[in-house]
């Protein structure tokens, strides 16, 4: 369920997010990080990436590699900035 839905919003990701500069975190990968927080009552962005962390499913569910570091909570508050004010191509 969350693949379609996510799948149906690539072209609104796609005006998020510059083609050039420093690479961005995947959108669908903070979206499937916020399923988490909604569905398991995680209470901040702080403790989401500790859940992340340590939860080896959560991981897996967000789609990082088993070695890949879990973002900084502030990724969120940016994210939120950039999806008020989308670049128009």
């Amino acid at each position: 369920m969350v693949d379609r839905a996510l799948a149906d919003m690539g072209d609104v990701f796609g005006l998020m997010y510059a083609a050039t500069g420093r690479s961005s975190i995947p959108p669908e990968q903070l979206r499937r990080a916020l399923v988490l927080q909604m569905t398991q009552t995680i209470r901040s962005e702080r403790q989401l990436m500790e859940q992340i962390k340590f939860n080896i499913m959560f991981h897996w569910f967000v789609g990082l590699g088993i070695n890949e570091q879990v973002w900084h909570p502030a990724t969120f508050t940016h994210n939120r900035d950039r999806a008020a004010h989308p670049r128009h191509r």
